[in-house]
């Protein structure tokens, strides 16, 4: 699900993310999966749907199985979802009388939209924390330079006097909103998936929803109804994460203009060489910020137009979320990463000779 330029052994530590990588890998996605179903036995035995000694058991075998992973990916390429074959192993563990109770009411797809879920709520955490970061050396920043001349800039033409602490301000501007949005998103809109094969978990009659609400505790998400065929929380999400690279991106662009040797508006430490001309100091990070910005701007269509999921469920949008979420949330957290470095570069920042 990761672009070769991700596991780049030159380039990807600089457009890629390890932690973002490593909570979206195969293998976190199945523990994810293996947690949703014991999850679900829990719950279902809670209410009486499944026996309660089933429930033991299907959860600790669950939360303790081995998968085989070539015969996972041989069935996923038949089946489109590794699901089915996930299940066939988890069935096969399990002694025969309780093979009947795993994954009762329940879909491949509650399965593998709650891993994303499960996963987001982890990684978002890592994000908010990393932008608190950035705003806070912005803020040192600003305490050090502030108050240092700069002729403001519009239209790249030179306009009138400002202050750095003018152009500081205008960076944490761009971000300000974005991490009480993204805590506001993860906290109320990231939602457990459980909808049934078609929405309306039928198989669980009038405990359905008292099921899916303990499965959602359980699980420590909340519980927001189904959205299999709606999904509009990821478009939500991608969204918010192209306003951040994109803050981030305008950041970038501004360094990487005030390091040109005419304007000698900012000092970077540790800068890209050249290799034909020595004196060269390139502003590697703040390139690579603009960089991400685009291309995940470029992504952002490609949610749109997942959106278009026609009827209860389908395998093409589905499939192009799978394409490009995970894209967005790994340059996020690059960009992320990238602004951190590029501010610790930072020697001076001001008009000087």
């Amino acid at each position: 699900m990761s672009d070769p330029v991700f596991a780049h052994p030159f380039l990807g530590p600089l457009l890629s993310d390890a932690e973002a990588e490593a909570l979206l890998s195969a293998g976190s996605d199945l523990t994810h999966i293996l947690e949703f179903e014991a999850a679900l036995a829990e719950a279902e035995g809670q209410h009486g749907v499944i026996p309660a000694p089933s429930a033991i058991t299907i959860a600790a075998t669950a939360r303790g199985l081995r998968l085989d992973p070539e015969t996972l990916a041989l069935a996923t390429v038949r089946d489109g979802v590794v699901v089915p074959e996930l299940l066939r192993q988890l069935r096969a563990a399990l002694p025969a009388e309780e093979v009947v109770h795993v994954h009762f009411g329940a879909t491949s797809q509650d399965a593998i939209d709650t891993s994303l879920v499960l996963r987001l709520h982890k990684l978002l955490p890592l994000f908010e924390q990393r932008l608190s970061g950035i705003d806070e050396t912005l803020l040192s920043l600003a305490d050090q330079f502030g108050g240092e001349p700069l002729m403001a800039q519009t239209r790249m033409q030179d306009a009138m006097p400002v202050s750095i602490g003018h152009r500081l301000a205008a960076w944490r501007a761009g971000i300000a909103t974005i991490g009480p949005d993204l805590e506001y998103f993860r906290t109320t809109r990231l939602c457990l998936q459980l909808g049934g094969p078609v929405g309306l978990l039928d198989a669980l009659g009038h405990k359905a929803i008292p099921v899916r609400k303990t499965l959602a505790t359980l699980l420590k998400v909340p519980d927001g109804g189904q959205w299999q065929n709606n999904r509009q929380v990821l478009a939500e999400l991608a969204g918010l994460l192209v306003r951040l690279t994109g803050a981030l991106g305008k950041l970038g662009q501004d360094a990487a203009l005030m390091a040109q040797n005419a304007r000698q508006g900012i000092r970077l430490s540790g800068g890209g060489t050249s290799s034909a001309m020595a004196h060269k100091s390139n502003p590697v990070r703040a390139e690579i910020l603009v960089a991400l910005a685009r291309y995940n701007a470029t992504l952002l269509s490609a949610i749109h137009q997942a959106l278009i999921h026609e009827q209860e469920r389908s395998g093409a949008a589905w499939t192009l979320e799978w394409l490009a979420l995970p894209q967005i949330l790994i340059t996020t957290g690059a960009s992320l990463n990238n602004a951190a470095a590029l501010l610790a570069q930072i020697d001076s920042l001001g008009e000087f000779l």
